[in-house]
């Protein structure tokens, strides 16, 4: 399965100056997949080490010298692992804390050799005001689930691609193009973006053994609390997971979660379901200038869940409602919303952790919010997720008289095109949106 971040790691292993890596992401988003496959097809030597599986493998870190951690490896394994050919994969890296400060070393005393730590709970390890980061010294890269372009490739629709590419304001989108994708859109709100889930989708067909896949991986992630988190916060964590699906693109408040639960217990959950990648804060900001989350407001928030075909698992929807309901509409707009906000999040540079805004007014007689907020270059850009019949475009114009903004964009499943300062663009074609805001700006 192709994922974009394989650019970016062959970039990384080409790059005559390379830190260690650090592959950070929620589980399930394929991080020991994509390096297996990295390392098999672009490295004459690659050894995986999986300190979950074999603990015995952190003997070896404990001597931090390079050399000494090499040796030790070889004679566990019988493989030389040699800088300038060889891939080293620590695995699991949470589980050994001397192989995360070892990164340090490996970049100070053997810069040739490329390594890859990764796990599924490495953002606590990391967190861990016991483990001392090789801060400067190794590289993070963030992997999310299958964006949608991502989720085309994957299924060999090369043509929509293409297609996609070169459509401009001037050609539009062929309609049996765009039948096509909203059609792969359906399929991608019901299925999401998780390796694990597509593969299942893609050998069998069958959505009640997809639906069966995705609660299983709910109950993963829920055990996992078990492992970071008090009996206590377990249940905190699991009553704001439940209800998360509930509250999307709305104002999250603690007293909605649990009224009888303190907000500041509450507020430690929902840290660690963030750290966990289960969870991203999208926080309000004034968008009174670059960068955006500059102006955020720390207790103002919406949620939004890591893959929206969770999120229609967890709200138990009907596959035939997805099929045959306008897609804005379901789930009162929230999957539409989630999907938004998702996607967003894929496209932003990987070696950032991710963030997104959004635009509130709330003054006596003057309500107005802008769901996204992003900037493309120097310009700031509103973003409203919204139904082509019968959305109301009250706010994206009042922001843009408010702050003197050139022009919005909505999100929908209207045609592609551009009129009285709104910028349509196909749920399908955020991938190309920084490319078609830069072409309303140049004309």
């Amino acid at each position: 399965m192709k994922r974009t971040l394989i650019s970016d790691l062959r970039r990384w292993r080409d790059d005559a100056v390379h830190y260690p890596l650090i592959l950070r992401g929620a589980r399930q988003v394929g991080k020991t997949y994509l390096v297996d496959h990295f390392g098999k097809q672009f490295f004459p030597e690659f050894l995986t080490i999986n300190f979950e599986r074999d603990p015995s493998f952190s003997q070896c870190f404990a001597s931090l010298d390079p050399h000494d951690i090499l040796n030790c490896i070889y004679l566990k394994t019988g493989k030389s692992v040699s800088p300038g050919q060889a891939l080293l994969f620590l695995d699991e890296i949470q589980e050994c804390p001397n192989a995360i400060v070892a990164l340090r070393y490996f970049k100070e005393e053997m810069p040739e050799l490329h390594v890859i730590g990764a796990g599924s709970l490495l953002e606590f390890a990391l967190n861990d005001e016991d483990i001392h980061m090789p801060v400067g010294r190794a590289q993070y890269l963030y992997l999310k689930p299958l964006s949608f372009w991502e989720f085309l490739q994957a299924g060999n629709q090369n043509h929509l691609i293409e297609h996609l590419q070169t459509a401009s304001l001037k050609t539009g989108i062929d309609s049996i193009a765009h039948q096509q994708l909203i059609k792969l859109l359906r399929e991608y709100f019901f299925l999401g973006g998780l390796p694990a889930v597509l593969e299942e989708y893609w050998r069998t067909y069958d959505l009640s053994k997809v639906h069966a896949l995705q609660h299983s991986i709910l109950n993963f992630y829920r055990d996992d609390f078990g492992k970071y988190a008090s009996k206590t916060k377990h249940g905190d964590m699991r009553r704001i997971l439940e209800r998360a699906p509930g509250m999307i693109g709305e104002h999250f408040k603690y007293v909605k979660i649990d009224p009888d639960r303190s907000s500041r217990e509450l507020k430690t959950a929902l840290d660690y379901l963030v750290r966990a990648g289960l969870l991203y804060k999208i926080h309000e900001s004034n968008a009174s200038g670059l960068p955006i989350n500059a102006f955020i407001n720390e207790n103002k928030f919406k949620l939004l869940m890591l893959d929206v075909g969770l999120v229609q698992a967890m709200s138990l929807l009907s596959p035939d409602l997805l099929l045959r309901e306008d897609l804005m509409l379901v789930n009162r707009g929230a999957l539409a919303e989630q999907f938004v906000g998702q996607e967003l999040v894929a496209y932003q540079p990987p070696y950032i952790e991710s963030q997104l805004c959004y635009w509130d007014r709330n003054k006596p007689g003057s309500t107005a919010e802008i769901d996204y907020v992003i900037n493309v270059d120097e310009k700031i850009i509103p973003i409203e997720v919204k139904s082509g019949k019968t959305g109301s475009l009250r706010s994206l114009q009042l922001f843009l008289n408010e702050k003197n903004a050139p022009f919005g964009v909505r999100l929908s499943l209207k045609p592609l095109n551009f009129e009285n300062r709104i910028l349509s663009i196909p749920l399908y074609m955020i991938h190309e949106l920084s490319r078609l805001v830069r072409g309303v700006t140049s004309d």
